[in-house]
This record gives structure tokens, sequence and C-alpha cells, in this order.
């Protein structure tokens, strides 16, 4: 699946916990539907070539943005280690604001 990546988009996370920063080596991405999967704390996550996301999460989760200007390749990063397409997921390398936009029920 080819995921486009635009520099100056928005760029979510999901988690089950409450923050206002977020933390360096944390993961990113520009797709909001997987960053809403990743809420609920899946053990096991996967996506078909039409977008279509499977996931065993069961946690209550929220989305957040990264709520500052961020230069890709400077404070993200294509996540070295991962097992999906590319622009799916990033890290970040050092703290970043965020702001919870929603809640995420299962």
């Amino acid at each position: 699946m080819k995921i486009e990546l635009n520099a100056d988009g928005i760029w979510y996370h999901g988690s089950d916990k409450l923050f206002e920063e977020l933390r360096p080596n944390s993961t990113v991405t520009p797709w909001r539907a997987l960053a809403e999967a990743f809420s609920h704390q899946p053990t096991r996550l996967s996506y078909d070539d039409d977008g279509n996301i499977f996931h065993n999460g069961t946690q209550k989760g929220y989305l957040y943005v990264i709520d500052e200007p961020i230069i890709v390749g400077e404070d993200v990063y294509q996540h070295p280690r991962t097992t999906m397409d590319e622009n799916a997921e990033f890290l970040i390398r050092r703290p970043l604001k965020v702001k919870r936009i929603s809640e995420v029920d299962l």
C-alpha cells in the first residue's frame, strides 16, 4: 500500500494514556486510522492493500496530533525496524507537544 507523506501535514499518535508531551522514540504516523488503531494497545495489528486495519486491541484510546512544527528527517524519521509500508510509522527524536483531539472507542 502506498502511503503519501506530506512533510507539512498532520502527524498523529494514538495512546491509552493522557499526556501533553510525547517522549523521544515514540511513534507517530501521518495515517490517522493507524494511530487510532494503536490507541487500543493491540498485540497484533495488520492492514490490507485497501487500507483496512485489523487489530486485537481492547483498550479505550486517545488520538493526539503533534502540536508544533516538525522537520522530517530531523525531528521524525522512518522507523528502522517497522514491518509496515514506507511512510506508515516514524519515530521522534525529541520531546514534542501534543494536543488530544478525540477519544477513540472500540
